[in-house]
């Protein structure tokens, strides 16, 4: 399998390739890791998903399962989501950078070989195979593959070559400043807090919106803050990556009315103060072309507000790399890839369409004021935030089912993590889906129910348990979490969801299954 791009979605998909004994090789265009500020953090079900891989914990530097944000913000309004319960907004601060040096670990630790410096200059298929010509350090070489993953950002090359469309909008209206750089006193607090005069106390991270445009700050250590201005209605202005701090320092005067003390850190990190200028809105008019696979940003764009990006990313590589494994281990069955797209688009359309809402509610004007005013009148309600939180975590959306028999409620949606008691002690489900296999789940100690998979058991893993308030009698789990089929006691639709979801049963095992 190739892999183009070394960023979160392409290192994520090496790992969920690696887990499922499929053969794979990152192809990375720059020569080393890039240093320039990208995401903070995860936002959304991704969170969760990570625990299911086992490393949330080396995300997050702390034991224990993750647990839903007790706030975040939309547009720039507070979301207090502690009335919200089960929502599904978890939030987890981490510099994309890290994501990227943790996650390169663990891929080459499973064994899959990452190869920077590496340039994909052609894509060529055939019905059995594609392959790439790249321009290496060595010189030029082809590689070749059943299948490949574009991860390869929103300008993706591979997304260009293969002629798939990219319509939507880009707003050249709207222009981002942002640096690392030291506040100092009276407006910079120790508790990493900013005294904004007219504007009161701030948090250590927030947006703030003004008549003017917008402000988001937060801690990157001690001493240390990174600060953006968003503007709107400047014209002739152009990308830079070096913008001045007096630049920066203006734009932030023009947001809030009031000139910061700005700054250099104190460290030796690069100076990452930066222009941007526009905004992309765009989705891929179809994720694959024969055996090439668009995910993350080669697949859509949108505006960073409520920081999506990741979680949808993410999310497309974890629906994606089973599927992938079975097809290259000659078990998917038919139809199986084309349920990437069918699945995931939404997710994509529901992404653009909540992060163009969160930009409306930024801009100046009165009008965009009174919206906010009424908007947040809404928020008062708790169904609404919770509506709200869903929406940004990406799990207000579940999966069609593909076969009959698929009635119970949870079929097609999030598999709860629920606390479990096994014949080896105590468990979750979330630590069962760890291998990245699929997971039937006997809660009920059925014996049809065992016997139904038996002729699965090369690629299910049956694992009999107990918990407080089973919510069905068995439970089949995808490998990304998703639940393939929920029933009772006599399996009905069980083996109709073992081969839709999973092949046809063993040869072997053929007539006892």
């Amino acid at each position: 399998m190739l892999i183009v791009g070394a960023g979160p979605n392409g290192l994520l998909m090496a790992s969920e390739l690696a887990l499922a004994g499929v053969e794979a090789v990152v192809l990375e265009r720059l020569a080393e890791r890039s240093d320039q500020p990208k995401a903070n953090g995860l936002v959304g079900r991704v969170v969760e998903a990570l625990d299911r891989r086992g490393i949330y914990e080396l995300f997050s530097g702390h034991d224990g399962p993750p647990r839903p944000a007790p706030g975040f913000v939309f547009g720039a309004l507070p979301l207090d989501l502690t009335a919200a319960g089960g929502h599904a907004l978890h939030a987890l601060g981490i510099p994309q950078r890290r994501i990227e040096e943790l996650l390169e670990q663990r891929a080459t630790g499973l064994g899959v070989p990452v190869l920077r410096g590496h340039e994909v200059r052609a894509v060529h298929q055939t019905p059995d195979a594609v392959a790439v010509d790249v321009l290496t350090p060595a010189g030029p070489r082809r590689f070749e593959a059943r299948y490949l993953v574009a991860a390869d950002g929103g300008t993706s090359p591979i997304r260009k070559q293969l002629g798939i469309g990219f319509p939507g909008t880009t707003d050249r209206g709207f222009v981002s400043r942002s640096g690392r750089v030291a506040v100092g006193a009276p407006v910079a607090l120790d508790t990493g807090e900013l005294e904004l005069p007219g504007h009161g106390r701030l948090p250590p991270a927030t947006f703030l919106r003004t008549e003017k445009g917008v402000l988001a700050y937060a801690v990157v250590e001690p001493g240390c803050y990174r600060m953006s201005a968003f503007e709107w209605g400047e014209e002739g202005l152009e990308d830079a990556d070096d913008i001045s701090l007096e630049e920066l320092t203006a734009a932030l005067h023009r947001v809030v009315g009031t000139r910061l003390p700005l700054s250099p850190p104190a460290d030796a990190g690069p100076r990452d103060r930066r222009r941007r200028v526009g905004v992309n809105s765009r989705h891929a008019d179809r994720y694959r072309s024969g055996r090439v696979f668009l995910v993350g940003d080669a697949a859509h764009v949108h505006s960073a507000v409520g920081a999506p990006g990741l979680n949808l990313g993410m999310q497309d590589v974890l629906n994606l790399g089973w599927k992938l494994a079975a097809a290259v281990h000659g078990t998917a069955p038919d139809g199986l890839l084309d349920t990437y797209e069918s699945e995931r688009r939404p997710a994509g359309e529901r992404v653009i369409m909540h992060s163009r809402a969160q930009s409306a509610l930024l801009a100046p004007g009165a009008n965009t004021t009174a919206l906010r005013a009424l908007f947040a009148e809404l928020l008062d309600d708790a169904t609404t935030t919770r509506r709200i939180a869903d929406l940004m975590a990406g799990s207000d959306l579940h999966h069609p089912a593909r076969f009959d028999g698929a009635a119970h409620p949870l079929t097609g949606r999030w598999a709860p993590d629920l606390p479990l008691r096994t014949g080896a002690g105590s468990t979750r489900l979330a630590e069962l889906l760890r291998p990245a296999r699929p997971l039937l789940l006997d809660l009920a100690a059925g014996a049809k129910i065992t016997a139904a998979a038996t002729g699965w058991a090369d690629r299910v893993d049956v694992v009999a348990a107990t918990t407080p308030q089973p919510p069905a009698d068995a439970l089949l789990v995808r490998p990304d979490g998703y639940v393939a089929w929920a029933g009772e006691r006599g399996a009905d639709g069980l083996r109709a969801a073992l081969g839709v979801w999973f092949g046809a049963p063993a040869l072997t095992n053929a007539g006892v299954a």
